[in-house]
């Protein structure tokens, strides 16, 4: 069994993957003064047994890397997990001063498509010969040789945009759930780029750029991934593409709030903090581990 945690956070990201090996991996922070606190207690309490932590960075936009210098204080980021870029600001804010430090640390690996790594895809011993299995995650994008790709490099180092050198994170629970995340990629770029990721069956897709408009998916994308949920994030209405997507079910975190997803073999309770929110599209089978149970999805 394994749990991903997906907070409430506003107009940014955050989410944690408590894997049902000795794996811990948080992906993006969105701190503020008045969550930072619960949060990070949160995480330090539900990593507290886990002997590998990693941290992904999936851009070093504001909304996801937001008072990361408090995280790492907190809880000493030892594995720091971001595309190779060399990005850079008019004006560094203490949180992209934390990240540039982790990105250009010994602290760092380099995510790209198709790369592999103890434990986060790869099971094996360590040091002490103590075995090891692996998290179940693996990257789709980027694929460093692209052209379109390294264009956006070049304007993240310019200090111009951050969004589209964004990786995709492929998260697979043996016998159980596939979940996507794709960062902040924007329509255009993801249009350009649409025949170079392998997509698989997908049960529960976070949309890329906060299920905003700009962040709109290609339709060869969901023809292949086929998600039985689409976690639209907490985009203003007025931004949101809700209606791009009439034939999938969705859950907006706008209503829901933080969602805890409690994924076994088979299937994936679904939890949300707001009591009142309901959905029509999910079995009831009376689960009662988080607080507050919306249904169950069958996978």
């Amino acid at each position: 069994m394994s749990i991903i945690k997906s907070f409430s956070v506003g107009l940014g990201d955050m989410y944690y993957i408590k894997h049902g090996t000795d794996n811990f991996t948080i992906i993006d922070c969105c701190l503020s003064d008045d969550n930072k606190e619960d949060i990070v207690a949160e995480i330090n309490r539900e990593k507290r047994f886990k002997g590998i932590s990693r941290f992904i960075s999936t851009h070093p936009d504001g909304d996801h890397i937001q008072q990361l210098y408090y995280l790492d204080d907190e809880m000493d980021i030892v594995n720091f997990y971001c595309v190779k870029n060399e990005a850079t600001k008019p004006v560094e804010t203490n949180s992209f001063k934390r990240y540039r430090e982790l990105r250009d640390s010994s602290k760092a690996f380099n995510i790209y498509k198709g790369c592999s790594r103890k434990w986060m895809n790869q099971s094996g011993a360590d040091n002490n010969g103590k075995e090891r299995g692996s998290s179940g995650i693996n990257i789709l994008w980027p694929d460093t040789s692209n052209e379109d790709y390294k264009s956006e490099l070049q304007r993240a180092k310019d200090g111009v945009a951050f969004n589209n050198i964004s990786c995709i994170i492929k998260y697979s629970l043996n016998g159980g759930v596939t979940a996507i995340w794709m960062g902040d990629l924007e329509k255009d770029f993801m249009e350009k780029i649409k025949d170079e990721v392998e997509l698989p069956k997908t049960n529960i897709l976070f949309a890329p750029h906060h299920g905003r408009k700009s962040g709109k998916i290609p339709q060869e994308w969901l023809d292949a991934m086929n998600p039985d949920i689409i976690i639209m994030g907490e985009a203003n209405s007025n931004d949101s593409d809700y209606a791009s997507y009439p034939n999938h079910n969705k859950i907006r975190q706008n209503s829901a709030k933080d969602i805890t997803f409690e994924c076994e073999t088979g299937k994936v309770h679904i939890y949300s903090s707001n009591e009142n929110y309901s959905v029509d599209f999910l079995h009831d089978e009376g689960k009662s581990n988080f607080d507050y149970y919306i249904g169950t999805l069958h996978v």
